[in-house]
């Protein structure tokens, strides 16, 4: 067997492996319909089984993936999440026309399912759960290896840029800060705090959250030329009354009113109030 400390990979095509395994086919992709995940791009996962035996060589024999780890842990709202962790083991003898076997070191994999999950109708629970958290786990080490690399470039459902449409998808936007951290906005939404989603909408530099926050409360951001529209709109403040009060004599801030049609200082808009202070 060679050891991988004599080989000089200056010989090798180091990114032959990657550059045969990064682009997915059609038919190999699987789009995501349900869910916050709605709208990306997931690999169907026999894919992955074929390319690893095209590579590398038969199951067992080529490579193979024991798992290290798997457990049940708490999640939000009562639900649980299987998880494993595998390490993925693959033979370079093929790829690189070796005489002997050359095996890799571990390459680390972790994936997850919902063991037991809140849907519309209360929680269910997967047996299946372990399965599918192992075929998570084989895609993300198979990651490392460049399998599927132009779909986690664009628009797989590790892509965090995905755009919100529907008033399902911005119901689904999960929160992971502050009191709500866990909630999804809808859930927020339902619950009635209404000041919290302004100030998400406000605050956050998150464009899902604040597209999320817009659909579900029509609440709409506005460009500079419009928030200066608004705020030159709304009425007189306490400050600008004192300052005008304190720069015009009663008789001036009378004769004032007379020419904006105004009758008191409370009907002043605060653009109006500004051009006053200013002189205008």
């Amino acid at each position: 067997m060679e050891n991988i400390s004599n080989l000089d990979f200056g010989n090798y095509e180091t990114l032959g492996i990657y550059n045969k395994i990064k682009e997915v086919p059609k038919e190999a992709q699987k789009p995501i319909t349900g869910g916050r995940l709605s709208g990306m791009t997931d690999i169907k996962p026999m894919w992955r089984i074929e390319k690893l035996t095209e590579i590398f060589g038969p199951a067992g024999l080529g490579w193979y993936a024991p798992i290290t780890k798997r457990e049940i842990i708490d999640g939000a709202n009562g639900e649980k999440i299987a998880v494993v962790d595998i390490n993925l083991f693959v033979n370079y003898k093929v790829p690189y026309n070796l005489e002997d076997d050359l095996w890799s070191e571990p390459i680390i994999g972790t994936g997850g399912s919902s063991f037991i999950a809140k849907e519309k109708n209360g929680l269910y629970t997967s047996d299946e759960c372990f399965k599918m958290a192992y075929t998570d786990a084989l895609s993300v080490a198979c990651k490392m290896l460049g399998m599927g690399a132009n779909v986690y470039w664009g628009d797989s459902k590790y892509n965090t840029n995905k755009k919100i449409e529907t008033e399902e998808e911005a119901k689904a936007v999960q929160i992971t800060f502050g009191k709500y951290n866990g909630k999804t906005i809808g859930e927020i939404y339902e619950s009635g705090d209404v000041k919290y989603l302004e100030w998400l909408f406000d605050k956050s530099k998150d464009e899902n959250i604040k597209k999320a926050v817009s659909i579900l409360t029509g609440l709409v951001e506005m460009t500079p030329e419009e928030s200066k529209k608004e705020i030159n709109a709304m009425p007189i403040i306490e400050t600008q009354k004192q300052q005008i009060k304190d720069k015009y004599s009663a008789d001036e801030i009378k004769d004032i009113l007379i020419k904006l049609n105004k009758s008191k200082l409370s009907d002043l808009t605060y653009q109006e109030a500004e051009n006053l202070l200013k002189g205008e």
